[in-house]
């Protein structure tokens, strides 16, 4: 009797939590979100990145704001770009494209901290790689103090993002660290109370809990078509726009953030770590026209009503360098329709 009691509870057991798991399956793969009434697009930017694709960055910002008509930009603010040696800061890439969003009304989120974006990710400079790790976090928070002071009061300055996806095991980074995140969330707050903080997350790996924890607003990521190294093949997330719409739902009923995606694939992501070392017909097995088309119309059947495409940069690369204006005429009705 004993045993069978046991078999008993085990199997029910079993089933309830097989029934647990259908009805989450079910729940973040079914129904179709209520479109947004407006939606606003975005796009984001580094200026390293373009100079790695053999862009004139400051050119290719420009043609972003006067062609394609961007108002909305996540600019990356490089760690090793700003500070390259200890106290010495060189503000003058971030005060120019301030000032040239500030003149066309545009306006800015500013990626802020160790890890910012694009590979390998965190971007620090080669005087604070070997510093120990509370070192360099005491060096990150000055670092933080210099920027907050410096761009606060930009008309363009639209929020700080701190870090990106600082608790998602991607890139080289030294270390991930929640209590010292929410440290920098801490002072940027302090420094400034009239911007909002956001905090960015995976969207494929993660239930957005820590990051509507720390921030003001939630950052996700939206990718369609990668490669898996760990597969060595490309990978379309079999997703519907509802897993990510019943996720916003979520936080929004228990934390009352709003989730917005910060990066919308807009490019390749192919096996290479650089797209400058993808060819173009490798490129394409992960993002051509058709993709750009199906990815827009997969984050407009999500709900969601904030996007910054991931890519800006790879469609003036085309067009400049290789003569194929595809991709940025796509953008470009995309962002002369709103």
């Amino acid at each position: 009797m004993k045993r069978l009691s046991i078999k008993k509870i085990i199997l029910f057991s079993f089933l309830s939590l097989l029934g647990l798991v259908g009805i989450f399956m079910v729940y973040f793969s079914v129904g179709s979100p209520a479109p947004a009434k407006e939606i606003f697009w975005g796009v984001n930017f580094s200026p390293a990145h373009a100079t790695t694709l053999g862009l004139d960055w400051q050119e290719t910002y420009v043609a972003l704001l006067d062609d394609l008509k961007v108002r909305r930009f996540k600019l990356a603010v490089d760690w090793d770009r700003i500070e390259p040696q200890q106290d010495l800061f060189h503000f003058n890439d971030i005060d120019w494209q301030l000032k040239e969003a500030e003149k066309r009304k545009a306006q800015v989120l500013l990626v802020v901290g160790m890890k910012t974006s694009r590979w390998p990710e965190c971007h620090i400079p080669e005087w604070a790689k070997n510093l120990p790790k509370r070192e360099q976090q005491k060096q990150i928070l000055s670092f933080l103090e210099q920027l907050v002071l410096r761009y606060k009061d930009s008309s363009a300055l639209l929020g700080w993002q701190i870090e990106n996806e600082p608790l998602f095991p991607f890139g080289k980074c030294p270390w991930r660290d929640r209590r010292f995140l929410a440290k920098e969330t801490q002072l940027v707050k302090s420094l400034d109370r009239n911007h909002p903080i956001i905090i960015s997350d995976s969207g494929e790996f993660s239930l957005w809990i820590q990051a509507a924890k720390l921030g003001d607003f939630v950052s996700t990521t939206m990718y369609r078509k990668v490669w898996f190294r760990e597969l060595k093949s490309y990978v379309e997330y079999p997703l519907s726009p509802v897993f990510y719409a019943r996720k916003a739902k979520l936080i929004h009923t228990f934390f009352g953030k709003e989730v917005i995606v910060g990066e919308l694939q807009a490019e390749p992501w192919g096996p290479g770590k650089l797209l400058s070392d993808t060819s173009l017909q490798e490129q394409e097995k992960s993002f051509d026209l058709n993709q750009f088309k199906k990815n827009i119309l997969y984050a407009k059947r999500t709900g969601l009503r904030e996007f910054y495409l991931w890519g800006a940069e790879w469609w003036y690369w085309l067009k400049k360098t290789h003569l194929n204006p595809t991709m940025w005429q796509e953008a470009k009705n995309l962002f002369h329709s709103e």
